[in-house]
């Protein structure tokens, strides 16, 4: 019996088998979804040939669709980098590093202030894996050399801190670090990774937590992790299939859809937070404003040498004769302002923290607030503040 000869089906087969194709060359602006778990092959022999670190071909879901392929090359391409590889979340991100490079016996330097699940993180790698893990001043710039020992194999850096806003010399800390063949990874949430060109100031591995600026409606939860050196995009990878990350194909196109706004939503937040900040520095309560582009912030001026801008996300110090209940029922008393963790949504957040908990050598004795300024009207965001400063008197 011929091969192509047509076999009458039953309804069940018939519902799971079509002969039906879609005619090819359909074009569109928007990527398409591409969902799958199973990835078909033609034959046994292309099953065979293909590698699941190969990413001009497809084996299975986890490793990937048209979908996810597509925006990790576009993350890539705006950090200008290589290689791109997705997590479920910032913080996997993170966690994929610290996995794929370290083990136990080593050492690790990571800034005092850190986005804290990453200290966490590293908290729980130092009690339960056998990793040593230290903290440095985020300001130590080349006198991170000092600190480094034979088996350190990873600094981590993030800038600014993403509470207390501190702005490292990140290309003096490559520096040290290099000359001592150590890698260094950088959290460039802050900037979107387009106000600060990490690769270009001696970063080895970028990570990105999407949740942010990119995907922009406070409802995606996706990292990614970018490099240049292809040695060590491969270490991150074998790490990145065993610990079996994947991310939805859905998550993956709220993301890409939301990119060619992500520098005009980005430059918008920018524009408002700094004169929300200016107005907040001329209050009374107020005793100091941690903006990077701001001369009161500590790294200010590396801010200026190395970055080209800002973004929503900056904080406060209130005045010292305001207690922490007066400090808590401002943030209650706002109305535009949302309570709530993360930046780069459209909504305006406030949180309170509790910063000397978090820093042992903090300076400073009132109240910390940070503002997460979002695309509202400005004035509307500033007068929302007034009313709250006005019930605390």
């Amino acid at each position: 019996m011929s091969k192509n000869k047509k076999i009458k089906a039953g309804l069940n087969t018939t519902l799971t088998h079509s002969a039906y194709l879609a005619p090819e060359q359909f074009s569109a602006l928007p990527m398409a979804i591409h969902h799958a778990s199973t990835v078909l092959f033609k034959d046994v022999a292309a099953m065979r040939a293909r590698r699941w670190q190969d990413k001009s071909a497809y084996t299975y879901g986890l490793h990937g669709t048209p979908t996810s392929f597509t925006l990790e090359a576009r993350l890539a391409e705006i950090e200008q980098g290589n290689h791109c590889l997705l997590a479920p979340s910032g913080l996997a991100a993170i966690t994929l590093i610290d996995m794929a490079l370290l083990q136990t016996g080593d050492d690790v330097l990571i800034p005092d202030n850190v986005y804290s699940p990453n200290r966490e993180l590293g908290d729980w790698l130092s009690r339960s894996f056998g990793i040593k893990v230290r903290y440095y001043h985020p300001l130590i710039g080349a006198g991170i050399a000092d600190l480094i020992q034979t088996n350190t194999k990873l600094i981590w850096t993030e800038a600014p801190g993403s509470v207390s806003m501190e702005v490292p010399d990140i290309p003096a800390i490559c520096a040290a670090a290099h000359a001592k063949g150590v890698l260094v990874a950088f959290d460039n949430t802050w900037s979107a990774g387009i106000a600060f060109a990490a690769f270009e100031h001696g970063v080895d591995i970028v990570i990105q937590a999407l949740t942010k600026y990119q995907s922009g409606g406070s409802d995606v939860l996706m990292g990614a992790v970018i490099t240049q050196d292809a040695t060590l995009n491969k270490r991150l990878q074998e790490a990145h299939m065993r610990l079996g990350f994947g991310v939805g194909m859905d998550d993956v196109y709220l993301v890409l859809r939301n990119l060619p706004t992500l520098k005009l939503r980005f430059d918008a937040h920018d524009a408002s937070a700094r004169k929300v900040a200016a107005w907040l520095a001329s209050r009374p309560e107020i005793s100091r404003v941690l903006h990077p582009a701001f001369p009161d912030c500590p790294g200010h001026e590396i801010w200026q040498r190395d970055f080209t801008g800002a973004g929503g996300l900056f904080s406060v110090i209130f005045d010292a004769r305001y207690s922490e209940a007066q400090t808590d029922q401002f943030v209650n008393n706002l109305k535009l302002f949302k309570i709530g963790f993360s930046w780069g949504g459209a909504c305006s957040l406030c949180l309170p923290y509790r910063i000397k908990q978090m820093r042992q050598d903090w300076p400073h004795d009132g109240i910390l607030i940070r503002f997460n300024i979002g695309l509202e009207d400005t004035e509307d965001l500033i007068a929302d503040i007034e009313q709250a400063l006005a019930s605390i008197l």
